[in-house]
């Protein structure tokens, strides 16, 4: 992961609410760690009637730290961004005190088991969405409208959602604020981010809010700093290859040294990712049996 620079709007601080825009609110919860920054955050569309974007991990806490900040208002709407466990797992507990549905893409790995590829567990493996929603659906409350927008990659149900009042996407984890996103196969995948980072290049958002960190004020900046920096992490492979390097074990250290090893196994996944699509790109070719993190890789 790298670092992203970023404007601090605001104090992140758990339980309690921020009005961050009209209609939008944010709520962060108590789960900080170097995947997540600060903490999930979760966004409350609207007024009176509002949707809530990733009530985030199983924290009853944080659930009612989001009730406490609507106090009679009602929630008709919980819209899931994707199914990783900071995210989706809090839908049980406020579908439980709101009976509000659910909408997302589809259970975790719906995109690639759609291709026929198995998704090992990882995720929440138990989120069911009441309503499945593909790109470019329209989700409608009584005072906010929102576009889905299908941005594969960090997981293959990602979706980001647009505020189509505010021209605000709601990006999950497709782009934070605060660094890059982890790419971990088989979920997770590389050439599929690439082309959602192009998709939200061609649009004309004004404003990104992530579920980690602060707003993105420059989008087109932000992502395009996203992509340069996929495209160096995959110069610094064939660098590697070039020079000797062929396991994924030994890049690591020599693409992330100033990245504490401690996160070395995340780093050496969205490796694998990068070198899956070179693959894919016929630059890079592969060489022995078993798991790929035990591969050789070669110049194709």
């Amino acid at each position: 992961m790298v670092d992203i620079p970023y404007r601090r709007e605001l104090e992140f601080s758990y339980g309690s609410v921020a009005q961050l825009a009209p209609g939008i609110r944010r709520v962060i919860a108590n789960n900080p760690s170097p995947f997540t920054f600060h903490g999930t955050g979760t966004y409350i569309l609207g007024s009176g009637q509002v949707a809530v974007i990733d009530p985030g991990p199983n924290d009853a806490d944080h659930i009612d730290a989001i009730l406490n900040a609507l106090g009679d208002e009602e929630v008709s709407h919980i819209l899931v961004t994707h199914t990783h466990i900071d995210h989706s797992p809090g839908c049980r507990l406020l579908q439980a005190k709101t009976g509000a549905p659910t909408y997302a893409y589809g259970p975790h790995g719906a995109g690639k088991v759609e291709q026929g590829v198995q998704v090992e567990e990882g995720g929440d493996m138990d989120f069911q969405p009441d309503h499945l929603v593909k790109h470019g659906d329209i989700i409608r409350g009584e005072d906010w409208t929102v576009e889905c927008v299908y941005t594969p990659g960090h997981t293959s149900n990602h979706l980001c959602f647009a505020l189509q009042e505010q021209r605000a996407l709601f990006t999950g984890d497709h782009v934070m604020g605060w660094s890059t996103s982890i790419i971990s196969p088989p979920d997770g995948d590389m050439a599929a981010y690439m082309d959602s980072l192009q998709l939200l290049l061609e649009r004309d958002d004004q404003v990104y809010w992530p579920t980690h960190g602060p707003s993105i004020i420059d989008p087109k900046t932000h992502v395009q700093a996203y992509i340069d920096h996929r495209l160096d992490r995959e110069r610094q492979i064939l660098l590697c290859i070039e020079q000797g390097t062929h396991q994924i074990r030994d890049m690591v250290p020599l693409m992330y040294k100033d990245t504490p090893q401690f996160m070395y196994p995340a780093a050496a996944r969205s490796v694998l990712a990068a070198i899956e699509n070179l693959v894919q790109k016929e630059q890079v070719r592969e060489e022995g049996e078993g798991p790929a993190m035990d591969k050789a890789y070669h110049l194709a």
